[in-house]
């Protein structure tokens, strides 16, 4: 088989150089491997001209018959590199707020073309999404780049956002706030999630009223009037219209968080994921150009 693969080479190149180029060996050893091919089979397979290497009349049988071989390996390997990015499971863990705008246009795209493909998405806390990861339960994660403290994850920035105040379409507050000094009634998400630490390390002391583990259940306490909550601006206007709420800017102090994709380090990728890998940046880029 490899004396077949290096002759087949030098046919389809027509030249001994080439073909060792290609084949990423050296000129005199590919020649060597030739004289021995020529020496079993017992006849001339090349003739040189001013141009190349010109198969002979036994050169041309031998070609024929092995070159649909090859063809049809190439074939079979295609199908497998392809069954390898349209078919199978991929697993990605992602916090809970980016389902609202980022993840689910990541789905969107990923699986449109991709019919046969099993996306499992997991929504977490920002630490859980970094353990999911660590322990090959995911792939890939979405996560505040603030939670990552890892020996063992690899971390690739996205996009950063700033924070929000949501509150009801009735409450008083307009335009941006200052909330160093406010006395804040909100609905949070529990201590140990990243944008709950966020608020506390911007150096906020508010009242967390109650605690939800979802933005859902977030939007819909405020919405009942308990209080108001802190999440990303990115959040469409459209979702906190349909609860009733609406956004207002937060001036001070800066809560702004950056989003970054992480994998395992000692764990290559699937072809799978590896395609989801390269959707998930360029969506963070266009994303990236669209605000600027």
């Amino acid at each position: 088989m490899a004396d077949c693969v290096f002759f087949v080479s030098i046919a389809d190149l027509g030249s001994l150089s080439k073909a060792a180029t290609v084949l990423d060996q050296t000129q005199s050893g590919l020649s060597k491997q030739l004289a021995l091919l020529e020496t079993h089979v017992d006849q001339r397979l090349f003739l040189r001209t001013g141009r190349g290497l010109k198969l002979t009349e036994a050169g041309e049988i031998l070609y024929e018959a092995v070159k649909p071989a090859f063809l049809e390996i190439d074939r079979a390997m295609d199908q497998v590199r392809k069954q390898g990015i349209t078919q199978g499971t991929v697993r990605l863990a992602a916090v809970h707020t980016l389902s609202y705008y980022f993840t689910a246009d990541c789905v969107a795209t990923f699986v449109s073309n991709r019919p046969h493909v099993n996306l499992s998405l997991m929504g977490r806390s920002s630490p859980e999404v970094v353990t999911l990861v660590e322990h090959g339960n995911a792939e890939l994660g979405l996560v505040y780049d603030s939670a990552v403290d890892s020996d063992v994850l690899d971390s690739t920035a996205l996009f950063e956002e700033d924070m929000a105040l949501i509150v009801r379409h009735d409450s008083a507050l307009s335009g941006p706030q200052d909330l160093t000094n406010a006395s804040l009634q909100l609905v949070g998400f529990p201590p140990h999630y990243a944008l709950r630490k966020m608020i506390h390390s911007g150096g906020l002391q508010p009242h967390f009223v109650t605690e939800a583990e979802t933005v859902d259940a977030m939007l819909k306490l405020v919405s009942s009037g308990v209080g108001d909550c802190i999440l990303p601006s990115r959040i469409p206007t459209k979702v906190l219209a349909d609860y009733g709420l609406m956004k207002v800017k937060i001036e001070l102090p800066l809560l702004r968080r950056r989003m970054v994709l992480v994998k395992h380090r000692d764990k290559p990728l699937s072809a799978l994921a590896i395609a989801l890998e390269q959707c998930i940046i360029q969506l963070a880029q266009s994303m990236s150009v669209q605000t600027e």
